[in-house]
């Protein structure tokens, strides 16, 4: 009886206790709003307790905000295509 009680118990833990590494993908997938509400309650409980995690949460947090302030500019597709043919031509050109 005591060994089935035990078993559920560690049953119990996993369901809400997660390792570092589910931890950082489930972070991953939080901030592209894929993440599950189960999977951001299981980070939550290991957030408050695992300083590792909060250092993760919060590097990844300023690198999102990074990324999102940051004003990129690609080239569009024509351009590309372009750059693309010049650089054919000047390689054969070296032959």
């Amino acid at each position: 009886m005591y060994g089935k009680k035990l078993v559920l118990i560690k049953m119990k833990k996993n369901l809400l206790f997660i390792s570092c590494e589910e931890a950082k993908l489930i972070c991953d997938r939080a901030q592209y709003n894929e993440a599950t509400l189960w999977e951001k309650i299981k980070l939550n409980l290991r957030y408050t307790w695992c300083r590792i995690t909060r250092a993760y949460v919060k590097k990844n947090k300023k690198l999102t905000e990074a990324i999102k302030s940051s004003n990129v500019q690609c080239l569009k597709q024509n351009e590309r295509q372009e750059l693309h043919e010049q650089l054919k031509h000047q390689l054969k050109n070296q032959d």
